[in-house]
């Protein structure tokens, strides 16, 4: 009898996975719930603290996972502590610190922007229309000519014509929407 000596590497594109071992069929772990055919790649909790899982598919867990609650049947002193160990355990997860230093703002406007901002005296998700209407307003009160003799008006004046010169320069950077 001869001995077989084929491989299943037939040249490109490759037939086989890459380090696959033999020609065992993969195995596929199904949905918990009774009746469902898709693969059950999403654990959920048989019980609170228990290794115990369900291997539900993704419709299936979030299912699960809305009628869900962690502090059923506990009293509310129990529910509290366990949310206060669970706190305590978790403590590299807490309100992240890195929201912190970012200030307000979503993301969309530079630092200088939002200095900008808060020296016309808005908010940072203001639009150009309400900067300028904030700007001619301002610049209007603390004009040198209708505050002649105040330092500090002419102080806020040239504050404020900076900081639109900044937001107006942001503005026409912007890429055009249509």
């Amino acid at each position: 009898m001869a001995r077989q000596t084929r491989t299943d590497d037939w040249g490109f594109p490759r037939w086989r996975p890459y380090g696959a071992k033999g020609r065992a069929a993969t195995q596929v772990r199904l949905c918990d719930r009774e009746g469902c055919n898709e693969p059950g790649d999403r654990p959920a909790p048989k019980a609170p603290n228990s290794p115990d899982r369900w291997m539900f598919c993704e419709a299936h867990a979030a299912e699960y996972n809305k009628n869900w609650n962690y502090f059923a049947g506990l009293t509310a002193e129990e529910a509290a502590r366990r949310a206060a160990d669970e706190e305590s355990s978790a403590s590299a997860y807490r309100k992240s610190a890195h929201y912190a230093w970012g200030g307000a703002g979503d993301g969309t406007r530079s630092r200088d922007e939002m200095r900008a901002l808060s020296v016309l005296e808005l908010e940072s998700d203001a639009d150009f229309v309400a900067i300028k209407a904030a700007y001619r307003k301002l610049a209007k009160a603390n004009h040198p000519d209708t505050n002649r003799d105040d330092e500090e008006a002419a102080k806020r004046f040239q504050a404020i014509q900076a900081a639109y010169e900044v937001l107006k320069t942001a503005e026409e950077r912007k890429p055009v929407k249509g």
